[in-house]
């Protein structure tokens, strides 16, 4: 399947960009203005279509006026507006037609049914379909919207500030050209990886989806281990949120292992070590690969 895309996965991981944005700009440019003649539609305004929206926007993949947003809420509506001016903004309940090349399914994945039975319009055999929803197979939402041209992709928060990264896989049938399109939109949010292996994206929503809030878990107890040493909240923040922006560059930066890393700041019967010491004989380790796999699980249950 798709073996014509391995080299565009190896060129996604291999590549070097250590600035999401210099990324971004780099992978833009070229392809900018054929773009701009593209209509996209986002069926769901929410915090993910809207920030896929704004990203679009942002980096002039697309006119104002080719974007089409839709709302199930029509009190949403001139909000939207006034965030999107020049775009169209619609009521999905009075969506007789969509003109798209590229239509975005942005809704949560518990509305999805109620909104193909819903639909009140036939997909051009020529629209692309980028489902952005956890947790729905390809062949459901190929079977629901009895659409053939799906691609399905599992972003992660952080595409919010254009800083995410999304997996993602497609159908059969679908072209080099078409999924190249695909990803440069993808990658105006963050980064993109290719996986010709769908139910990969059980372990990229567990890892990557996911993962944000793993993040947030553990700066929330070092938050609060520092409060606890006597050490004032937003100080305590302040200490804790630097700490890991300086090593998540030095990861990036380093061409040290991480187990080296570590023992750099471990010197032998030092703080470091005693804090490590407690952490292993607690199993802080395991305990966190179970929970990642537990969530991969849960990942693979909600999409059968």
């Amino acid at each position: 399947m798709h073996s014509h895309l391995t080299k565009l996965a190896y060129y996604q991981i291999t590549k070097s960009s250590h600035q999401p944005n210099h990324h971004i700009n780099q992978i833009i440019t070229s392809t900018k203005s054929s773009h701009q003649l593209m209509k996209i539609a986002v069926l769901g305004a929410g915090n993910m279509g809207l920030s896929f929206s704004k990203s679009f926007l942002k980096y002039e993949l697309i006119k104002p006026e080719n974007l089409h947003l839709v709302t199930r809420k029509k009190e949403k509506v001139n909000k939207i507006s006034r965030n999107f001016p020049g775009s169209k903004v619609s009521v999905f309940s009075d969506l007789k037609t969509i003109e798209a090349d590229l239509v975005i399914i942005a809704v949560k994945p518990q509305d999805f049914q109620f909104v193909a039975e819903n639909i009140s319009f036939q997909f051009k055999e020529n629209q692309m379909v980028l489902s952005i929803m956890a947790g729905i197979k390809i062949e459901k939402i190929q079977k629901f919207l009895n659409h053939k041209k799906v691609v399905r992709a599992m972003p992660n928060s952080p595409t919010l500030l254009g800083m995410g990264i999304t997996g993602y896989t497609a159908a059969e049938g679908i072209s080099f050209p078409d999924l190249m399109q695909i990803e440069r939109f993808l990658n105006s949010t963050g980064r993109s990886v290719y996986l010709e292996d769908e139910n990969l994206l059980d372990g990229v929503t567990a890892l990557s989806g996911s993962g944000p809030a793993y993040f947030y878990y553990i700066v929330d107890a070092m938050i609060k281990a520092g409060t606890e040493m006597g050490i004032e909240e937003n100080l305590a923040k302040l200490f804790v949120k630097q700490t890991m922006l300086g090593a998540y560059h030095l990861i990036n930066n380093s061409e040290k292992s991480l187990e080296e890393l570590i023992e750099d700041v471990a010197s032998k019967g030092g703080t470091t070590e005693a804090a490590l010491k407690i952490f292993d004989e607690n199993e802080l380790k395991e305990t966190l690969r179970k929970g990642i796999l537990a969530a991969e699980k849960r990942s693979k249950e909600l999409s059968n």
